[in-house]
């Protein structure tokens, strides 16, 4: 069994009771896990699971795929703040879509962690701006080693990682 502290990047229907999550999770990188019976109103993961949210977990590894079994779900951060407005929701998905972009599963970095960290606790507090969006872009081309301040960090990870999630140019859209 694993353990971990982890940010839920992504919910995917599995069934019409069970979930797959898409975790960071310190120490180990991009894992997803399945979550039996996460969509019960009464399963024992009920209100545990929700985007954005930090939790201590423990996982079973699977040695037939990259989905594992998820066994414990304790969260420590629900983040609620950050669903007040829609511009922060959205700019927390784009977030969590890069992160997902940029790392392989398994891939771990602790470093991306805590920036996923700080910005959900950023957002939280102050709200999403471009300014945000752009701070989250060349944190996480530092940390990838792709920028070296000469250009647009953006563009930095375009290169490198293929073209960004889509909803980057909703997030200009509607923070600009």
């Amino acid at each position: 069994m694993q353990s971990g502290r982890g940010i839920i990047l992504r919910l995917t229907k599995l069934s019409d009771t069970s979930l797959i999550v898409t975790w960071c999770v310190e120490g180990a990188g991009l894992i997803r896990t399945v979550a039996k019976g996460a969509r019960r109103t009464k399963g024992a993961f009920s209100g545990k699971i929700d985007l954005f949210y930090i939790a201590d977990i423990e996982w079973v590894e699977s040695s037939k795929s990259s989905l594992h079994a998820l066994r414990e779900v304790c969260p420590v951060e629900y983040h609620e703040g950050l669903r007040g407005k829609y511009r922060d929701v959205l700019l927390g998905g784009y977030f969590t879509a890069l992160t997902e972009h940029v790392m392989e599963y398994g891939q771990s970095d602790d470093e991306v962690f805590d920036l996923l960290r700080r910005a959900f606790n950023y957002l939280k507090t102050k709200g999403a701006t471009l300014r945000a969006m752009e701070h989250f872009e060349n944190e996480l081309a530092k940390i990838s080693g792709i920028w070296d301040g000469r250009r647009r960090a953006n563009l930095a990870l375009e290169d490198a990682f293929g073209r960004l999630p889509q909803s980057r140019s909703e997030c200009i859209e509607h923070l600009g």
